[in-house]
């Protein structure tokens, strides 16, 4: 069954949805004077209407679009509550008002619509694995690419929609529609392959106070539409590598209680010879074993939930050292037991949840502790994978200890246990 977009067949506005208000009641309001002052994937977190340049005037224009958003509400409607905003404060701005409250009521809402629909379609790659590009119909005066672009079904992880994720442009309405390979097949087709992406020089900005500035942008896009709405966020969201020591087996705690496991770890699972990469290959190969299981490329993280239905953003930045910006998917040998982290992470034998202060933030922070034990080919003592997530950062470690080592790991509270 295709994920298609209720969008289609209604004016936007009118089908809210949590993750579209979501992405809109987290940017910030940033008065501007020109619409360049704020310019493509910025718009991700910064709410601005151009020439609204004082506080009260822009957040009124907020209160009145986040309405539309969260209630639901027609472009007339808005139009009201423009005409008031601008009588309220005495608004001198640029272009009719026909004009102008349509760009910024469309714009808002389609570029809100579109960053909430890929973070839902973002959470599912595993099974919904193709988005295809749609046109639509509404729009009275189509452009040509985008007429070209209708139908196009890509792999979700595919580059070409860093660029090219609708909308596409001023008054643009394309959207995407998820698509299984059961929905390929009952079609009899296969993913297509992305058309080129031709840069082109574009200038921006020809009335800014300091002079127009030019942007590469692809063939077909509109200047400061060159981006994927709410992507720059997702990539946001993959939390730094911590520093060392990777995991410890401190007892503290937090304002949690301090407790300790009364059941032992369920039998470890066994795991296939297979499953242990060869050491010394590239940084690379190792992030891909630990990102495939998860849908997740070099280049596209997913949103993933685990077996507790807690969302984590799994990308390639988490292995990217911050100083450097390089890959470091081998640090400290683990490169070759990549497959066995993640999925310990996806099918964990234990979850636990501790509570520890952050010096440098000043404010606890509640850490995810998964657990799981492998029997591996050739070894006396199963392997153990432990995988601990906090907004800080995270840190895991595919090692072999004694019994009483992982007992120290075992703190908190457990809010998981894999039934045997």
């Amino acid at each position: 069954m295709k994920w298609r977009d209720s969008m289609a067949s209604v004016n936007y506005g009118s089908v809210p949805f949590k993750q579209q208000i979501e992405f809109f009641r987290r940017k910030l309001n940033v008065p501007t004077n020109h619409w360049t002052d704020i310019y493509s994937k910025e718009h991700d977190w910064a709410f601005v209407v151009a020439g609204a340049n004082r506080d009260a005037l822009l957040g009124d224009f907020r209160s009145a679009i986040e309405k539309v958003i969260a209630q639901g509400g027609t472009l007339e409607q808005f139009r009201d509550d423009f005409d008031n905003i601008v009588a309220s404060h005495g608004w001198d701005y640029k272009g009719g008002r026909e004009w102008r409250s349509r760009v910024i009521y469309e714009t808002n809402l389609f570029s809100s619509y579109n960053a909430g629909r890929q973070a839902q379609l973002s959470q599912y790659t595993k099974d919904i694995p193709y988005w295809r590009y749609r046109h639509s119909d509404a729009v009275e005066n189509p452009r040509h690419e985008h007429l070209f672009w209708d139908g196009l079904t890509l792999p979700a992880s595919d580059p070409w929609w860093k660029t090219h994720y609708p909308p596409n442009g001023w008054g643009c309405q394309c959207y995407v529609e998820g698509i299984t390979e059961d929905d390929l097949q009952e079609e009899g087709k296969q993913p297509d392959t992305a058309p080129p992406i031709n840069l082109q020089p574009q200038q921006v900005g020809l009335r800014h106070p300091d002079g127009p500035r030019t942007v590469m942008v692809p063939e077909g896009i509109d200047p400061g539409f060159e981006h994927a709405p709410g992507r720059s966020r997702l990539e946001s969201m993959v939390p730094p590598e911590r520093p060392e020591p990777p995991i410890s087996g401190s007892a503290g705690g937090y304002g949690l209680p301090n407790r300790r496991a009364a059941s032992p770890l369920p039998a470890p699972r066994k795991v296939s010879a297979s499953q242990i990469l060869k050491p010394g290959l590239p940084d690379e190969q190792y992030a891909k074993a630990f990102l495939q299981p998860f849908g997740a490329t070099l280049t596209e993280p997913v949103i993933w939930r685990d077996v507790m239905g807690d969302a984590l953003v799994v990308g390639a930045d988490l292995f990217v050292t911050r100083k450097t910006g390089k890959l470091k998917a081998d640090k400290n040998g683990r490169g070759p037991y990549m497959a066995l982290l993640a999925k310990g992470l996806m099918e964990p034998d234990e979850i636990w949840v501790r509570m520890e202060y952050h010096e440098a933030q000043k404010k606890p922070v509640v850490r995810r502790r998964y657990l799981a034990r492998f029997a591996v080919p050739g070894e006396d003592i199963p392997a153990l994978a432990v995988f601990e997530w906090s907004p800080d950062g995270w840190s895991g470690i595919t090692t072999y200890k004694s019994s009483q080592d992982i007992e120290d790991l075992r703190v908190g509270i457990r809010i998981y246990r894999r039934e045997e």
